[in-house]
């Protein structure tokens, strides 16, 4: 019997609905820092759904008919680390689409109008790519804009 490929990346991810961002940097990045911000922003009016955590540190990726699902090992399940308080234990969701990655960079880095569409590939699969600046204030709201529209 043939199992689907499967890879764990990591990255940090949020949920928004069924459809996941992975969020990926060097350590020390922002990467836990934006996904907390992300799920501590209230509700945007016209998206139907609030942010939530999926993985912090490790996200397993799993191919599922063309598509990518996203759900964190079990040992860290709705851990995330909050720099100056430690691990910290959140609701989160169990699994969600692939439907973003997002790379952290300079804010000099972050094309003003990107026209050219970009996409990382996992699992042979080409998922829509995002950069942004992670501590800039807009960030959470970008990435949840983003991620809503993917």
């Amino acid at each position: 019997m043939s199992h689907p490929p499967t890879e764990t990346v990591h990255g940090t991810a949020i949920a928004l609905g069924g459809k996941a961002a992975l969020i990926r940097g060097a350590s020390g990045s922002g990467k836990s820092d934006l996904a907390l911000r992300c799920i501590a922003m209230p509700q945007l009016a016209h998206i139907p759904s609030r942010a939530e955590l999926l993985a912090d540190d490790q996200v397993c990726l799993l191919a599922k008919g063309g598509t990518i699902e996203a759900s964190p090992p079990p040992t860290i399940a709705g851990k995330i680390e909050v720099r100056g308080l430690g691990i910290v234990t959140l609701p989160h969701r169990a699994a969600a689409r692939l439907a973003l990655v997002v790379d952290l960079v300079t804010a000099g880095d972050v094309p003003r109008y990107p026209l050219d569409a970009t996409s990382a590939n996992y699992l042979g699969i080409e998922v829509p790519l995002l950069r942004l600046a992670p501590f800039e204030s807009s960030s959470p709201v970008k990435l949840i804009l983003a991620l809503d529209a993917a």
